[in-house]
């Protein structure tokens, strides 16, 4: 804005100068100066179109590579995310997602199940087979990945109690590293989300 403005000045004080020395003769070396002012105006009005053509090309540049994911919650991004690095499962009909809060048992069908230490998210698919993933966030791209069984074992079929299975599950937490992911991938995966 500052460039137009300043070519238009320029322009203008050139338009003045010539309607000023317009009917009289000139001499040879007074037209040195008019003729440098115009070589000026010139090459401030070609510098402003490269510029105004390299921040119009940057706009277009901009509203053309927005990014998909910005209409969606940090959340749902990470359910997707955590979802497809863990399972790499895609194709759920619906992705399930339920929140536990610290001090829950892990093993909600037995009394001597030790509690979560932290909040955790469970993501699951419609169906079983689908699968399911429990999880944490640290807050720097990783999670802890609690290896939380799909059906519980009675006390009869594990060789220990179910506190010291429940604990191993604890602490046998993995942390594993989330990728920013297939966007595409990404997107279709949130509009499944319930819950």
């Amino acid at each position: 804005m500052k460039k137009q403005l300043l070519l238009s000045m320029i322009l203008a004080l050139t338009f003045l100068l010539m309607a000023c020395s317009g009917g009289e003769q000139e001499v040879a070396g007074q037209a040195q100066p008019e003729q440098e002012s115009e070589d000026a105006a010139v090459e401030a009005d070609e510098e402003v179109d490269s510029v105004d053509l390299e921040e119009a090309t940057s706009q277009d540049q901009s509203n053309t590579t927005e990014d998909p994911l910005s209409n969606y919650s940090s959340e749902k991004i990470e359910y997707a995310r955590v979802w497809l690095q863990v399972t790499g499962n895609g194709d759920v009909e619906q992705l399930n997602v339920k929140r536990i809060s610290a001090g829950e048992q892990l093993n909600p069908y037995d009394d001597k199940s030790v509690a979560y230490p932290e909040d955790v998210i469970v993501l699951s698919g419609k169906a079983m087979a689908d699968g399911f993933v429990t999880y944490s966030g640290n807050g720097d791209g990783t999670i802890n990945v609690y290896d939380v069984p799909s059906h519980w074992p009675t006390s009869d079929q594990i060789e220990e109690s179910m506190e010291e299975y429940t604990k191993g599950i604890v602490e046998g937490t993995e942390k594993v590293s989330v990728g920013t992911g297939n966007e595409e991938e990404v997107v279709e995966l949130i509009g499944k989300i319930s819950g």
